[in-house]
């Protein structure tokens, strides 16, 4: 009933274009590692009105077997600022069709009345005790993309074999039922509710709990500036310096207010570093603001930079700021918890990824240190379970700047992220530190840990899967190579098949994940190196990293 994108699918009939209408119709989306994910535009493997009907169709099919209490709990829609004129497509409007196709069927719908961050949806299935709940997001992908990302009664994102079997829901049922289409349903249906102000209420009072200096942050004189990226930041991260006794941080002016085609940056992705956070750096010069925080357009990532002492900008990696995150929650448990606190039953978590300066704390420390797949739905679900077991986990991370500091979301949170980081700033500065002299102090204390992680980007999925089948058939069949350059390759473990050639039994241990691609190299010289697919974007990243004694 998308009159923009129905013009879509006539125009590339009549103008015979029948490769890209093969492309564009003859796959569906599937789940990648943050849900469904895909430029907006007519076809299945598109996001769209019709393909968002679909999902949440199946997804209904899927609960309504999973839940008898289903129509009592509900479930819960947000979504960001993203839009697209020439498909007639907005986040907010495929957020509508995903609530009507619940209401229609007597569902009760916690529908936002406005856009929010990412991790409030995971945050309200959990404060609301509902089922589930779906984010239309594409976080920090190019301005075409959308994504609809679904998250499970325990608050973290769906994992196997959820995501498999409402694959197959969506197939049994991918006709538009009777109201479906209807988005108006969320402005007339008694069975919507607004859970805005109370989850924002909620969310405020529980990030005091990671608060642990209070009396430093309200009377600091220190400087902190924003940008939100065009995306959903604002409000909340101003709401959240308030919360910690904070000033208010200075908004980025051009970036503070939510802008679809994200128009003063090249790509939305707080990542690239100092390219993109040119505006925040020159009004952080003029202000005399020493720290500058970003979170990416739908908050749930950060970007962080600072101005060292001979005024060029440090921009930190997710690595480094790891290293500083899991110093500082775990000095601050230590200086707070009770006598007969167990060390041994705290735990940190990242992905395989990301760089193992945890290990090395955890290992010191003596707290508990565990590493997941990529993707932070494999950290979600770890933390539910460690928690549900007694356990407590004081933080999270994955080196693409998703960190997850306390428990009150079982998810990457850009938000408090950003206000921990100030505090932490606060607190060395009346120790006379810096956030950079201070990392390079926690890698004399527990070693150095120097990684390289960048990305390729291919948009040709055949030639990827070439050249990971040419790694794993490299001098022969089914054998993987033993040299790059002159560095001798000790062990290979690869995921995607379950091989690991350190194991005794040759087999991973991690979960085998067939969909998606990724083989990491041990070399000699004690150098890790893995090359995989995005589970978001069409690149092959690849993620190096070396790991020193203190």
């Amino acid at each position: 009933q998308n009159q923009k994108t129905k013009e879509q699918i006539e125009s590339l009939l009549q103008n015979g274009k029948h490769k890209e209408l093969r492309d564009r119709l003859c796959c569906r989306l599937t789940f990648g590692t943050a849900g469904l994910r895909s430029a907006m535009g007519a076809g299945f493997c598109y996001i769209n009105d019709l393909t968002v009907i679909q999902s949440t169709q199946g997804i209904y099919k899927y609960l309504e077997r999973c839940f008898s209490d289903f129509k009592q709990r509900g479930f819960v829609v947000g979504y960001d600022t993203r839009g697209q004129v020439t498909s007639n497509c907005s986040s907010k409007k495929l957020a509508k069709l995903t609530a009507a196709v619940l209401l229609a069927k007597d569902v009760p719908v916690y529908f936002f009345s406005t856009y929010v961050p990412t991790p409030f949806v995971p945050y309200a299935v959990r404060q609301l005790k509902a089922v589930a709940g779906v984010m239309i997001t594409a976080s920090h992908n190019r301005k075409e993309d959308n994504g609809y990302k679904v998250y499970w009664e325990n608050g973290a994102q769906i994992t196997s074999p959820h995501d498999k079997e409402i694959i197959k829901c969506i197939e049994e049922c991918v006709e538009p039922w009777n109201g479906s289409w209807n988005e108006n349903l969320v402005d007339t249906s008694p069975l919507r509710q607004d859970p805005l102000q109370k989850i924002c209420d909620c969310y405020m009072e529980d990030l005091k709990k990671i608060c642990y200096h209070r009396e430093l942050n309200v009377q600091t004189n220190l400087k902190f500036i924003h940008t939100s990226f065009h995306g959903v930041g604002h409000d909340y991260v101003q709401s959240a310096f308030k919360a910690f006794g904070f000033q208010p941080p200075i908004p980025v002016p051009e970036q503070k207010d939510p802008d679809p085609d994200f128009s003063t940056v090249k790509c939305p992705n707080p990542e690239e570093g100092e390219s993109v956070l040119e505006l925040s750096l020159r009004l952080a010069e003029k202000e005399c603001a020493k720290v500058v925080v970003a979170t990416d357009p739908d908050a749930d990532r950060l970007a962080v930079a600072e101005q060292q002492e001979n005024g060029c900008w440090k921009v930190f990696t997710g690595n480094e700021l790891a290293a500083l995150f899991g110093w500082w929650m775990f000095s601050c448990w230590k200086e707070n918890c009770s006598e007969d606190a167990d060390v041994k039953n705290v735990y940190m978590l990242a992905t395989t990824v990301s760089s193992k300066i945890l290990r090395a704390i955890a290992l010191k420390e003596g707290f508990h240190f565990e590493e997941t797949l990529p993707g932070f739905k494999w950290i979600g679900s770890r933390v539910k379970d460690l928690l549900d077991s007694g356990k407590e986990v004081l933080f999270a991370f994955e080196e693409s700047i998703g960190f997850m500091c306390g428990t009150s979301v079982l998810d990457k949170d850009g938000v408090s992220a950003a206000v921990v980081i100030a505090e932490m700033a606060t607190y060395l500065e009346g120790k006379n530190r810096s956030l950079a002299q201070k990392l390079t102090e926690i890698y004399e204390t527990y070693g150095y840990h120097i990684s390289k992680t960048s990305y390729f980007l291919c948009y040709d999925p055949p030639t990827i899967k070439r050249i990971f089948e040419r790694l794993r058939n490299f001098e022969a069949p089914q054998s993987y190579p033993k040299f790059c350059g002159v560095y001798n390759i000790l062990h290979v473990r690869d995921v995607t098949t379950g091989y690991d050639s350190s194991q005794p039994n040759k087999q991973a241990v991690l979960p085998v994940s067939k969909s998606s691609q990724m083989i990491t190299f041990t070399f000699q010289n004690g150098c890790v190196a893995t090359l995989r697919t995005s589970g978001t974007e069409p690149k092959i990243k690849y993620y190096a990293e070396m790991c020193a004694l203190p």
